[in-house]
């Protein structure tokens, strides 16, 4: 996969590309990531990427032509997707992952200062966000989706089985997971992950799935509940709501 990043801060980059797995798989040649400073397209002597917002307002945006510019300096594979990464744009999720990684290339535009202006969604397929909050830049969100994705090429994971019993994967979150000492400070592992019982310990998995996701995560529980066509249990009566006792 080719992945092309357009940044103001391609140092940024620098550590991450080269540790991990994420690492160990653009050294393997699983994904090609380039870099692209759009302040190198600039045509003004101070290289200006930002400017004042018309109609007043705080701060500075970044400018159409450099980021139209750089884009346009790429070649395009044919499946290609070009995201945006901005607060407004739609929560990363894994199901986007793995939809992005069916595409050839990606284009990812750092977004910075107050923002980014609106024309350039002329050259944007896409949208994307890291959640509801606002970081300094895009940078931080672009590393989390290459990470993402990449994770899921052929060859990035030596066990295609461990991408498949993760959280999110089934619409559920992962299951309490125990290695060596099977006890450390009187707390044990429970015994059924220590039977050799691989039908129990399955069983026991999926209903603690279903559990943490039901407490910890209710949203996406109900989510899950509806892709199974599973309607939830009604809640046992109380005493209040008893229906009165029948008369003689």
């Amino acid at each position: 996969m080719q992945i092309d990043v357009i940044t103001l801060f391609p140092d940024f980059f620098a550590s991450p590309l080269r540790s991990g797995l994420l690492g160990k798989a653009i050294a393997n040649q699983i994904a090609t990531v380039c870099l692209t400073n759009p302040r190198d397209f600039t045509t003004d002597k101070h290289h200006r990427v930002d400017d004042e917002p018309y109609g007043g307002g705080v701060g500075m945006l970044m400018k159409p032509e450099p980021i139209f510019a750089a884009v346009e300096s790429l070649t395009l594979r044919p499946r290609h997707a070009i995201l945006l990464m901005t607060p407004q744009g739609e929560p990363m999720h894994q199901a986007m992952f793995r939809e992005l990684a069916t595409q050839e290339q990606l284009v990812i535009i750092c977004g910075h200062y107050e923002g980014i202006d609106e024309r350039v969604q002329h050259v944007v397929t896409r949208e994307v966000s890291l959640g509801d909050f606002v970081l300094t830049c895009g940078e931080i969100p672009a590393l989390t989706l290459i990470n993402g994705v990449v994770r899921l090429l052929p060859g990035t994971v030596g066990k295609v089985a461990s991408l498949q019993a993760e959280s999110f994967e089934d619409g559920l979150l992962d299951y309490p997971q125990y290695t060596r000492p099977a006890e450390f400070r009187g707390w044990r592992v429970p015994d059924v992950l220590l039977s050799g019982n691989h039908q129990a310990i399955a069983q026991w998995r999926r209903a603690q799935q279903e559990q943490r996701t039901r407490d910890r995560r209710p949203d996406l529980y109900a989510q899950w509940l509806a892709s199974q066509a599973i309607v939830p249990p009604a809640p046992e009566p109380t005493h209040d709501n008893a229906p009165p006792p029948e008369s003689n």
